[in-house]
Formats: structure tokens, sequence, C-alpha cells
């Protein structure tokens, strides 16, 4: 749920690190500021191997600088219903649901993943947004709801067709769950909580662990041949290549989730959240600007905000991110466009450097994605 290449840098003289950091600089990571953190960019082999090695075998990512809390208390499940279009209260123990936080216009507060394990709900949330995310949670949750900040712990991402193989090997249990379904487990005394999930349309995993443990478990997987370290580069081109909406780019507060691509997150039968009429309202009778997928017929990559022309020079729309797709050999990008523009196979057009460069209207994700389900 994170990008680099195509975020300013924050401005700030403080930057956390997370507990991974020693051996990043260690594995020769090119670090850089991203949300408060100091973060590896990538690797000594570069962006376009880290990506490549993933889609191919397996990636270690550390996402810790990732928000995570608890909640609990008996009506927990039933408050955070009331603040999202998920139904949260019938998410089975041991089970995920990917939803979104929204505000009274429909607009996205963030994207999130909740995680039902017996009486518990774990949340992740985006790094830019984990202070306004917990202030608004604490505002809003019903009085018997306690939220705790799980700044002890780090979030690794294990991702590629390998990663399962890898992880047979020393947590075996975790192998047996489906795509978003989640389990606790120890590896080598480590608990562990683990989710069969990602961001990066590959099979893989997410392991949530004491910060204590953090160095001990990563270096245990980085010493499986399969497995490689990657960075924030390759998890974004991963990310976008998969046709995958990121928060500040395809998603934020004046963009509602039908706009955005995600119109199956939104349930008729549930209309408790806020901004709900209008998101019904957008189900029913459509909106005015969608999310497509678009290829660039261009040996350049078109970027964030580039604007969109129609065949006739009228701008409508702009580009929310946009690179190199290593696994296609060419540049890709996502945009939000005026919805009659909107056609698989229309041919548009934006401008690079004084130059004009056509684009085409595709189906998503640009790769296919590869999740483990039964």
């Amino acid at each position: 749920m994170v990008s680099y290449s195509t975020v300013s840098l924050p401005t700030v003289t403080t930057m956390h690190k997370t507990a991974l950091y020693g051996l990043h600089v260690e594995l020769g990571a090119k670090m850089v500021p991203f949300a408060d953190y100091q973060m590896p960019l990538q690797y000594s082999k570069g962006i376009i191997h880290e990506h490549l090695h993933c889609r191919n075998q397996a990636s270690l990512f550390d996402i810790s600088h990732m928000g995570q809390c608890l909640l609990k208390g008996s009506s927990a499940a039933v408050g955070l219903e009331k603040l999202t279009p998920a139904i949260i209260s019938r998410l089975g123990s041991g089970r995920q649901q990917y939803t979104v936080l929204t505000n009274s216009d429909g607009g996205i507060i963030d994207d999130i993943v909740v995680t039902r394990l017996g009486q518990e709900l774990t949340i992740v949330v985006n790094a830019a947004c984990k202070e306004k995310d917990f202030k608004h949670l604490r505002k809003q949750l019903i009085n018997d709801c306690q939220l705790q900040e799980l700044t002890e712990h780090t979030l690794l991402a294990l991702q590629g067709p390998s990663a399962s193989h890898v992880l047979q090997q020393i947590a075996p249990e975790a192998c047996r769950l489906q795509f978003m379904q989640a389990c606790r487990t120890e590896i080598d005394d480590i608990p562990c909580m683990i989710s069969r999930s990602g961001y990066t349309g590959e099979d893989g995993f997410e392991i949530s662990l004491p910060n204590r443990f953090a160095e001990k478990l990563a270096r245990m997987l980085l010493n499986f041949p399969e497995v490689e370290p990657a960075g924030l580069g390759a998890r974004d081109t991963l990310r976008l290549e998969a046709g995958l909406s990121l928060y500040s780019h395809e998603l934020d507060e004046k963009t509602t989730p039908i706009e955005a691509g995600l119109s199956w997150l939104i349930k008729n039968t549930h209309q408790s959240y806020p901004g709900a009429g209008t998101l019904l309202n957008q189900m029913q009778n459509g909106t005015e600007i969608q999310r497509v997928g678009l290829l660039v017929e261009a040996k350049m990559p078109v970027r964030e905000n580039a604007q969109v022309f129609d065949s006739e020079d009228k701008l409508i729309g702009r580009v929310t991110s946009g690179s190199f797709s290593p696994s296609l050999g060419r540049p890709i990008a996502l945009a939000l466009i005026n919805t009659e523009a909107a056609v698989i196979g229309a041919t548009l057009f934006t401008r690079v450097r004084n130059n004009l460069i056509k684009l085409t209207v595709c189906d998503l994700p640009f790769v296919p994605h590869r999740y483990h389900r039964s």
C-alpha cells in the first residue's frame, strides 16, 4: 500500500528507523526518507532486478513503517463496521477484509486491512495516514472499544511464487492458509501473526512480530536461496503492474471507492457508515470519473499528475501513478478520467516535455494476479 517513486519526500528533521535499519545498511540498501522513516528504496542489484526476482522467486520487504493497531472490546467489530463499508461483524476468526474508512462525502480517509483472530481485530493502515487514522478511530469508536497501537511490532512481507515453499519449511501451518486468511503461530519460538496477503499481485505472506525478533527472522528468511531483499521502489512497480490503487494517488478524501475502482467493497445491505448514501447512489447511477489502466505507446514513462486528453485535445483527467513495467518491458500508468472516455481500447494522449504521447485504455490488472485461492 505504499509508493516511493511518485511521492515527494517529507521535509522533516527527525526520521524514525525500523528495527531492521541496521540490516538494511549492512545489505547495501539505498536509504531514503518516506513517511517519517528511513526506508530502503533499493539494494545493490537495483529495482528492476528486485521486481523480477519477486515475480519469479521470493522477495522480502520491510513494511514496518505502516501502522498496526489492535482493537479490543465486545463491540469492536460493530463499532468499526459503522466507519467502513465492510460488514466486520460477520468476519470469521482467521479471516481478513480489505476495506476503506470513509468520510461523510464518501471519500476515502484511508484504505485498511482488518484481521480477526478470536475476539481481537488487528488493523493495518498506511504509513502516512497513521496519525489521522488512529485519531479518527479513537474519536468514533464506541466506549467499550480499546485501541492499542502496536508500535513495538515489525511487519514483513514475503512475496512471490516461492514464498510458500520457504514458509513450508519453518511455518507449515501458514501454508495451509488461503488468500486473505491469517493465523497466529511461532517460528523458532518467535511469536508471529501471519496472513496470506500482500500488495504485489503475487502469492505471499505478511508477518507481524515483536521488534526484538525482527532481525533474527529476517536473516532466517534471507538465508533461503530463493529469497532476496527488496525495497520501496520494487514494491511500487509491483503494485502498479497488479493494478492496485494506492493512497494519495488513486485514493484520497475527495475520491470515492466507486471512482477508484473499488466498487466491489460496497454492499447494498450495509448503509450505516459515513457517505453510504453517496456511494449507493454512485453504484446505481454511475460516476463522472473512474480509474483506468493505460498502456503508454512510447519509451518514456508518464508520471503522476500528467494531464490526459482525448482525441479532440479536451482535458479529461490526470495520471495518478505511472512507471516503467519491468514485467512488460514498457511504461504503464493508472489514471482518473471522465467516464465516457474510459472505454477499453480507446486512444488518449498526454504530453511529456512538450512531446505528445499516445495512451491506450486497457484492462486491469496489467499483470495477472497469482493469489492462492482454493
